[in-house]
């Protein structure tokens, strides 16, 4: 059994609070200080200091967004009524918006695959976001009741 300082390892404990673990749990914390002052020591050194509002796990927290549930349930709400919006597009207009916006096709290329001019394309998409704005907006204010054929 080995006597750690719980005031070394948690930022809360104000006092020192010598306790004694086991000395697998002793020799995990020991490991744990000394790749966090690896850590540290290897961003300073390669200057990873990315602004001046810099905090501990700064990076880590920039490139993983963590969404709760209540954000994973409104996405997929949000998903679900677009798809459905599009559903209730003409079939031309839908295979146009969703070749350029998520195919992410061009509109010269749109018209090639059609053997159509661009302008009509991109006309095409215009009316077909008008006509989806529209049915997002009446299905937004009326959810329960709007069901397109």
């Amino acid at each position: 059994m080995k006597k750690i300082n719980l005031r070394d390892y948690y930022p809360y404990y104000t006092q020192d609070m010598i306790v004694e673990v086991p000395d697998e749990v002793a020799d995990i914390l020991r490991e744990y200080k000394l790749a966090e002052a690896a850590y540290f020591l290897r961003t300073y050194r390669h200057k990873a200091y990315f602004s001046l509002d810099y905090d501990i796990n700064v990076e880590h927290e920039a490139m993983v967004l963590v969404l709760t549930p209540a954000d994973i349930f409104e996405q997929k709400e949000e998903n679900a009524r677009l798809y459905e919006a599009l559903a209730s597009l003409p079939e031309k207009q839908r295979n146009r918006i969703t070749s350029h916006f998520l195919l992410g096709m061009s509109l010269s290329d749109i018209a090639k695959s059609e053997g159509t001019g661009v302008s009509s394309v991109h006309e095409g998409i215009q009316r077909g976001l008008r006509r989806l704005k529209k049915n997002l907006e009446k299905m937004n204010t009326d959810p329960e009741n709007y069901h397109q054929k």
